[in-house]
C-alpha cells in the first residue's frame, strides 16, 4: 500500500507540475491575492474527481467516446486563444498589483467559470488523469488501487496550493508594471501554445 501511495504522488505530481493553462491562472490569481485559495481548492477538487473517476475505470468510456475529446479539443481551443488574446491585451495596459486586486475584488464569480472552462475544456484533463492514471492504476488491486489514486489527489492538492501560496511570496517584484506585463505575455503564449497543440492533430489530418 505504501508503494501504490508514493507512486500515486509521483506520477500525479508529475502530470500536474507541467506548465499549462491551470498552473498559469492559479499562479496568477495567487499574485492578485484574488480568491487564490477557493480556486487552489477547487482545481484540487475537480482534480480529486477525475483521478478517482480514472482509478474507477471512466477511461474506458472516454476511449470508447472519441467524440468526447473532439469537443473539448475545440473548445478548449477557442477558449484558450480568447483567455490568451485577453492577457496579451493586458500586457499592453501599465497595470500595477493595486490595479489588479481592485479589479479582482469582487470576481470570485468569473474566476469559478474560468477555472471550471480551463479545467474541463481541456482534454489533457481525460487523456492524462482519467485514461493515463486510471491505466497505470490496473496494476494495483483492491486497497492498493484506492491507495495508488489517494497518492495522486493528494499530490494535486499540496501542488495547487503550494502554488497559490507561494506566488504570494512574489508579489512585492509584482509591484512593479513591468513584471505585470512580462506575466500577461507569458499567460498569453502559455495559453496559445496549448490551443495550437490541441487543434493541431487535426490540421495535420486535414492537410495530409
Amino acid at each position: 500500500m505504501q508503494t501504490a501511495f508514493i507512486q500515486g504522488m509521483a506520477i500525479g505530481g508529475s502530470l500536474i507540475m507541467a506548465v499549462g493553462a491551470q498552473n498559469a491562472f492559479v499562479l496568477k490569481q495567487g499574485l492578485k491575492q484574488a480568491h487564490s485559495l477557493p480556486i487552489a481548492a477547487l482545481c484540487s477538487l475537480i482534480d480529486a474527481i477525475m483521478i478517482t473517476a480514472g482509478v474507477a475505470g471512466l477511461g474506458h468510456l472516454i476511449l470508447a467516446f472519441p467524440l468526447i475529446k473532439d469537443i473539448a479539443s475545440f473548445g478548449g481551443a477557442i477558449f484558450l486563444f480568447i483567455y490568451g488574446y485577453g492577457a496579451l491585451k493586458s500586457s499592453f495596459s501599465e497595470q500595477k498589483m493595486e490595479d489588479e486586486q481592485d479589479l479582482a475584488a469582487d470576481s470570485l464569480k468569473k474566476a469559478v467559470i474560468t477555472t471550471l472552462a480551463i479545467s474541463f475544456l481541456n482534454p489533457h484533463l481525460y487523456l492524462d488523469t482519467v485514461v493515463l492514471l486510471g491505466s497505470i492504476s490496473v496494476q494495483f488491486e483492491g486497497t492498493a488501487k484506492q491507495w495508488f489514486g489517494a497518492g495522486a489527489v493528494l499530490a494535486s492538492f499540496v501542488w495547487f496550493f503550494s502554488l497559490s501560496i507561494g506566488a504570494r511570496y512574489l508579489s512585492p517584484v509584482f509591484k512593479k508594471p513591468k513584471a505585470w506585463c512580462y506575466l500577461d505575455r507569458f499567460i498569453c503564449l502559455t495559453m496559445w501554445s496549448i490551443a495550437f497543440a490541441l487543434v493541431y492533430p487535426y490540421l495535420e489530418q486535414l492537410l495530409s
